[in-house]
């Protein structure tokens, strides 16, 4: 019977040669905006996690995801996201369940029509069209959802 049973090999190589990976591409990463960074703030970004702090069990989320550089196109889209989650279009990632929000979509909304309002004339022909296509799109979501839980006379 013990012939038949699988037999059970730990490799456990593979975690340093994942580990050695990792590091490899987080040393590339790091370069990469060291060269984008100006000198001025290259001290900044301290609030990054150390290469090995992350891999000390539980640091899996937290960790390994890297930010995405900060430009217009990601403030836009990180507000477009949130008015999407009150909106009730993004499940809620702890419940999986899906809430409307009304008062916080509209405020999300208001937030970047104030974003537009305050870059208007200073935006590239690309990140004003983005802008505007975002709002306008965001605002038919929000008619819809007040028009559909408005009670029919």
């Amino acid at each position: 019977m013990s012939d038949d049973a699988p037999k059970i090999i730990v490799d456990d190589d593979w975690k340093s040669q994942a580990q050695a990976e990792k590091q490899k591409l987080a040393d590339a990463s790091r370069a990469k905006q060291a060269e984008s960074i100006p000198q001025s703030s290259a001290g900044a970004a301290p609030g990054s996690p150390a290469p090995g702090g992350a891999s000390g069990g539980g640091g899996a989320a937290g960790g390994q995801r890297q930010m995405p550089a900060a430009s217009f196109e990601v403030l836009v889209s990180t507000m477009a996201t949130q008015a999407l989650f009150a909106l009730g279009e993004i499940p809620d990632p702890q419940t999986g369940q899906r809430m409307a929000h009304l008062d916080l979509a509209r405020h999300h909304l208001d937030m970047l029509a104030v974003i537009e309002e305050k870059t208007k004339d200073n935006l590239s022909k690309e990140e004003s069209d983005m802008l505007a296509t975002t709002l306008y799109e965001l605002r038919n979501r929000y008619v819809q959802l007040t028009m559909s839980q408005r009670p029919t006379a």
